[in-house]
């Protein structure tokens, strides 16, 4: 269990990240279409999973919009952004915001957010994510991992491109 923050006060998650060296766990996502995805639908691509709660909140839209731009560059990579928001939604987001470089995938009806430790327990964000993110290299192993300490907070995008360059 690791604990962040929600507008400064405590609270706690499922469990922790899949650490740095780690295999990271397959998952059941559901993308646009309504279609169940997982680790092997990206084989041998790098991928960057942007963690976020909800795409209909400032900061994961920030997230996702960065991202975006940053992923039009990236060469044999994919980047996700996983939510819990359904797939309609995601959908209208990405339209409305022009994401085309960043897969939206939706935890509505999977074990992903107990899977990689990120289900926040308590407050009332609780059922939702915690806001992380996770590169993988070409053969699933995890070689970055951030879990942002507070959760209105945007990710380390430096940091998760430096990881990607690396690889």
């Amino acid at each position: 269990m690791a604990t962040i923050t929600f507008q400064g006060k405590p609270i706690n998650t499922c469990g922790d990240l899949p650490t740095i060296g780690s295999q990271a766990p397959d998952f059941k996502l559901t993308n646009r279409k309504m279609q169940d995805v997982g680790l092997t639908n990206f084989a041998g691509k790098r991928k960057l999973l942007n963690i976020v709660p909800s795409l209909d909140t400032p900061t994961c839209a920030t997230s996702t919009r960065k991202f975006n731009e940053k992923a039009a560059h990236l060469h044999n990579t994919e980047v996700l952004v996983i939510s819990a928001d359904l797939p309609f939604a995601q959908v209208r987001f990405c339209e409305i915001e022009g994401i085309k470089h960043v897969g939206a995938l939706s935890t509505f009806r999977s074990s992903f957010a107990q899977d990689y430790g990120v289900e926040l327990l308590d407050s009332i964000l609780a059922g939702l994510t915690a806001r992380a993110v996770l590169v993988l290299d070409e053969t699933d192993t995890v070689i970055h991992a951030e879990l942002v300490a507070e959760i209105a907070d945007e990710p380390d995008y430096a940091a998760a491109l430096a990881a990607l360059s690396k690889a």
